[in-house]
């Protein structure tokens, strides 16, 4: 793949248009279809809006669980996190403004310091298409090539359902890149699946632009040696630990994908190994297998992790088995050394919507604890098969696309010592005095590859685990107040009020009843 050095980009040949699917605009025409409308209602507009071949490729790189939907945020935050991380790309919201409230607040709540465009609307410009109009306007006024390498625009759940055909935006405008895309949450899983999304819809252009003739090289040039690109985001340290112990193979750590800059893109599409850190960028990995890039999944965590990478990575890669094996003696020891210092012990139940719980879990059990169940919102792919299988032979119980309730039934089975998961998981253990551990703030950042991660998790989960006693004392002392009917803030003493439930449940049952005989009429 070709580059240059750092300079303007040259100029391209326009990118060929794709022609997207024929807009039937008479699909559009009903009113209704705002946040209120269920599910299917909203996809079976989009369908019949000119939607469908989108939502069928999703459903096959993002296939639902026995359940529609995870217990998660808004799938498109995923995505705008994705955008508002990059230099230089502008980011665009098409949606509900309360949805766009919300997803504006998130992302700056978690850091973000960009401003979110928001192209705004009411019935008649949804259902009109000056919606559409309204949007390519504001993408030309953006696209300012001294500000911009690229624009991204996103249709949220109603402009999805209505049909506005972002892929018919012009693909470049004044040298701007725009790329559409839609994320509604009756299509997209969860927020991680959201972020490849957006990654592989801008793999996909820069492995188009990369086809046509050279393209910028790397803001620090390019690799004297070759490199493995490493998918998933993932605590910053990791990327540094990684590359070191690819030296010794010869090798460097190329970029990771969701990368921070357009021209990142090409250096990760030129690694001869793309490593499946994360596994289920799935639309990424189809944009790599495309540019002829082999996948390797897993992770180089704990001391069995790190020896079965380092080998699957340097087969990958051409590298001799006996330089290989020379990089593990020189690596392994440190990690089992780092694991026999801090070992974790205790029962462990564990959930999360990250994406690298399985990692995590490797973890946990080559550092000693009592793994029993890992629960994820991600769903079971081909590259998260070497996880699985090894966790499974261990007597863990992975489930992909983990729902809360399947998370709290793990945890009421196994009674661990330490219940690490999302929110609603963290505060239900610590009901029942389980100390608890919130996933992405606690464990995720820390780092996991390597030597560096060897025995990382030691000292936050043997603390959380020390802190059973004060639970109970908690417990004692306040005993079942704040629970059941005496929920709540009261000015008098609590009193329960079951002739008040009684009512309710007769109320809902003569709803249920109703329901039935319109469905049956």
């Amino acid at each position: 793949m070709g580059t240059t050095p750092d300079a303007p980009a040259p100029a391209r040949a326009p990118l060929p248009v794709v022609d997207g699917t024929p807009v039937n605009l008479a699909a559009t025409a009903a009113d209704g279809l705002g946040c209120h409308a269920g599910r299917d209602q909203l996809e079976a507009a989009a369908r019949a809006a000119g939607k469908a071949g989108v939502l069928d490729q999703y459903a096959a790189d993002y296939p639902k669980g026995p359940h529609d939907q995870p217990q998660s945020m808004c799938p498109a935050f995923g995505s705008l996190r994705v955008g508002l991380r990059m230099r230089r790309t502008a980011t665009v919201l098409s949606g509900s403004a309360c949805c766009v409230y919300g997803l504006t607040f998130t992302s700056h709540f978690y850091g973000a310091r960009r401003t979110v465009g928001y192209v705004p609307f009411n019935s008649e410009t949804l259902v009109t298409g000056q919606l559409f109009e309204d949007i390519r306007d504001a993408v030309f006024k953006l696209a300012d090539p001294a500000r911009y390498d690229t624009i991204v625009v996103t249709n949220l759940c109603v402009p999805t359902a209505s049909g506005v055909p972002l892929q018919i935006l012009p693909k470049e405008i004044n040298g701007v890149r725009i790329i559409g895309i839609d994320v509604p949450g009756f299509g997209v899983p969860t927020h991680a699946e959201a972020k490849d999304v957006l990654a592989g819809a801008m793999l996909r252009y820069a492995r188009l632009e990369a086809e046509q003739g050279p393209v910028q090289a790397p803001r620090g040039g390019r690799s004297e040696r070759p490199t493995v690109t490493l998918v998933g985001e993932m605590f910053p340290a990791d990327p540094v630990g990684i590359g070191m112990m690819l030296e010794p193979l010869g090798l460097a750590a190329g970029p990771v994908v969701p990368t921070r800059e357009w021209r990142e893109l090409y250096a990760a599409l030129d690694g001869v190994v793309i490593a499946g850190i994360h596994p289920f960028y799935v639309a990424s990995f189809r944009e790599f297998a495309a540019a002829g890039r082999p996948v390797v999944g897993s992770a180089p965590v704990g001391y069995e992790g790190t020896a079965a990478w380092l080998e699957a990575i340097g087969a990958a890669a051409g590298v001799p088995a006996a330089r290989v094996g020379a990089a593990q003696q020189k690596l392994l020891p440190a990690i089992r050394g780092a694991l026999a210092a801090r070992p974790v012990r205790g029962r462990i139940t564990m959930s999360g919507y990250e994406g690298s719980e399985l990692l995590v879990a490797r973890l946990l059990v080559e550092s000693g604890a009592d793994v029993r169940y890992v629960g994820t919102a991600c769903p079971r792919t081909a590259v998260a098969e070497t996880d699985r299988a090894w966790l499974a032979a261990r007597g863990v119980h992975v489930q992909f696309r983990a729902s809360l309730e399947q998370d709290l039934a793990a945890m009421a089975e196994f009674q661990p010592d330490l219940a690490i998961g999302t929110t609603p998981v963290v505060q239900a253990a610590k009901e029942r005095t389980i100390p608890g551990l919130y996933f992405t703030n606690l464990i995720s950042a820390r780092p996991l590859m390597g030597p560096a991660g060897a025995g990382s998790l030691a000292q936050v989960i043997t603390t959380a685990i020390g802190n059973k006693g004060r639970f109970d004392a908690m417990r004692a002392f306040f005993g079942d107040t704040g629970q059941g009917y005496r929920a709540g803030v009261w000015e008098e003493v609590p009193q329960d009020r079951p002739e008040f439930r009684e009512h309710y449940q007769r109320h809902l049952a003569k709803l249920a009843r109703q329901r039935k005989a319109e469905e049956m009429a």
